[in-house]
């Protein structure tokens, strides 16, 4: 009879709490900088090549290292490796801010995206550790996700404050702080775990990853920029060729960065597959949100973002509330394939706004989106690293979050072609009366451009400009919504059917809805069967359920999938805990 899985303590909880903070301030730099570009752009007069590369260096070096850094967390310590993060991160936010020309600031940017790829796998992998029963952990990831999702939001209102009354640089040196608390908090409050039996860490597998991830996500977003041309469909292809590969690379090693035979398990393969298209309807749709706001509305950045504060905070209700409660009553096809059709409808209701109205209608409609996608963010999250063995969960976050980014370019490039194509059609007649050849040509490419050229022409080719401009843009958004909402709802089916045999979570049963321990397989402690330097947070934790001797990692409903070579030896406890 397998015994029950023991509960986390108050350490575990407060330090939960600093691993959201640390996610907060991760999701806000893919924000924050939005505000601080015409003030950045004044100040260092950067040429268009620059000023691409200082918006997208930060994702593309974080989205590239993701994997490589949740396996190296794996290898040399999750704490050691957040903390080393942590250090980075604060040393390169400052010279950030201090910066002083553009190849300075493109270059303290990718620094800071590198530290960022070493924090957010060892967050979530941190939290597998220190949460053994299932629903705490669950609810665990749940904030973690809600953080997340919050952290773009306000760093939108965040950096629209700051650039009111402080320079540029400010909006860096705010993760300054939270990095130093991190940094005297963590060896308290964390526990530390690595893999002494993993191998060595194959450089080319590292390689690869990066070079597979990082041409594929430039050449998406560059889709979105520049249409179907060669250099990002080279830059796709090329991808494609890395990460094939890789993965033929990693199906020989012993010892692999990911075990691609994970895959072979319905639940993991679903979660994936969630995370990426959940992430490609939630981020591709926000970059027409706050466009709207700001140019068909007129609102101003910072108002714009206070009108965005309800959509964080049903992000949070729904990541942090009713994903954990839901997922312990209902089957998690259900409880995902809710949030799914919950999100489709906040995009329906978001095809419904004017272009000269609808606030009610994108606060409504927006809250309703995050919500239900930030409720199958948190499932995702919870079986990708679940399912995976303890000794993987570095790995397996890595690759959560690479499909997030992945699932985000993809978004915007491909539901920012279609609102292009869109805008331009509408505005594909001759140029209105008084407005000069060139002008209409610019405002034909972006609602930005056709605002900046109205301050140019006469009051009344002014407003016939931007009124052409806005309706345009508003049957752009409309459409995208539309698009948006379709692939949610594909989505939610393609989660009913694959996590069909993954049950609901109750205390007792194993994840596949069955008897915990029904096969009355002795249960041992998941973190000891994967050796870790100490025992948690928790210190003398019994042994734990979640796990069988037999199999190597939590059972969801799915086949067992064993990484490298089967051990011979049993597994053991450490004599005493680390902190």
């Amino acid at each position: 009879m397998a015994t029950a899985q023991a509960k986390a303590g108050r350490r575990e909880w407060i330090g939960l709490a600093v691993l959201v903070m640390v996610t907060l301030i991760i999701s806000m730099d893919m924000t924050v900088l939005s505000y601080a570009l015409p003030f950045i752009t004044a100040d260092l007069e950067p040429t268009s090549s620059q000023l691409l590369w200082i918006t997208d260096v930060y994702a593309f070096v974080l989205a590239g290292l993701l994997i490589p850094m949740g396996t190296l967390g794996d290898r040399i310590g999750r704490r050691r490796l957040l903390m080393i993060g942590a250090a980075v991160f604060g040393a390169a936010s400052v010279a950030t801010a201090l910066s002083t020309s553009p190849g300075m600031l493109i270059g303290t940017r990718a620094v800071m995206g590198a530290a960022g790829a070493t924090l957010m796998p060892s967050t979530m992998s941190l939290i597998r550790n220190m949460f053994h029963d299932e629903n705490e952990r669950r609810a665990a990831i749940g904030m973690w996700a809600a953080g997340f999702s919050a952290g773009g939001v306000i760093g939108l209102v965040a950096g629209g404050a700051l650039l009111q009354y402080f320079s540029w640089g400010t909006v860096f040196e705010i993760n300054v702080p939270i990095m130093l608390l991190l940094l005297i908090l963590a060896p308290l409050l964390l526990p530390e775990f690595r893999n002494p039996a993993a191998g060595r860490l194959d450089l080319l597998s590292t390689v690869l990853a990066f070079v597979a991830v990082l041409p594929m996500i430039w050449g998406i977003k560059q889709f979105a920029e520049d249409g179907m041309t060669w250099p990002p469909v080279a830059g796709v292809l090329a991808g494609l060729l890395f990460l094939t590969v890789f993965v033929l690379r990693q199906r020989r090693l012993a010892d692999p960065v990911i075990d691609v035979r994970l895959f072979r398990a319905p639940a993991f393969s679903a979660a994936v597959v969630m995370n990426v298209l959940a992430n490609f309807a939630l981020v591709g749709f926000m970059f027409f949100i706050s466009q709207y706001l700001q140019l068909v509305l007129g609102l101003r950045p910072f108002t714009a973002g206070l009108w965005s504060l309800p959509a964080a905070g049903a992000a949070g209700v729904g990541a942090a509330v009713l994903a954990p409660m839901l997922a312990q009553r209902f089957r998690r096809a259900y409880v995902a394939a809710g949030g799914l059709l919950v999100g489709a409808a906040g995009c329906l209701v978001l095809a419904q706004v004017g272009d000269d109205s609808g606030l009610a209608m994108v606060v409504v409609g927006q809250a309703l989106m995050t919500g239900g996608i930030a409720m199958v963010l948190t499932l995702s999250a919870e079986l990708i690293v679940s399912t995976a063995p303890p000794e993987r969960a570095g790995a397996a976050a890595g690759l959560s979050e690479t499909g997030s980014q992945f699932g985000a370019a993809l978004g915007v490039a491909i539901l920012g072609s279609i609102g292009t194509y869109v805008y331009r059609q509408q505005l594909s007649g001759g140029a209105p009366e008084g407005v000069p050849a060139d002008s209409w040509a610019t405002a034909r490419e972006t609602l930005g451009g056709a605002v900046e050229e109205s301050r140019t022409l006469s009051a009344t080719a002014a407003d016939t400009l931007v009124t052409l401009a806005r309706a345009a843009f508003a049957d752009e958004l409309r459409v995208a919504a539309l698009a948006a909402a379709g692939i949610l709802v594909v989505t939610a089916v393609l989660a009913a059917v694959l996590l069909r045999n993954v049950g609901a979570s109750v205390p007792g049963q194993d994840p596949s809805g069955g008897p915990a321990g029904a096969d009355d397989t002795p249960a041992v402690d998941p973190d000891a069967a994967a050796a870790p330097d100490g025992a948690g947070a928790g210190g003398d934790r019994a042994t734990h359920a979640a796990q069988a001797a037999s199999g190597g990692h939590l059972d969801t409903g799915s086949p067992v999938v064993r990484i490298g070579p089967e051990s011979t030896t049993p597994p053991a406890r450490p004599a005493h805990p680390v902190a």
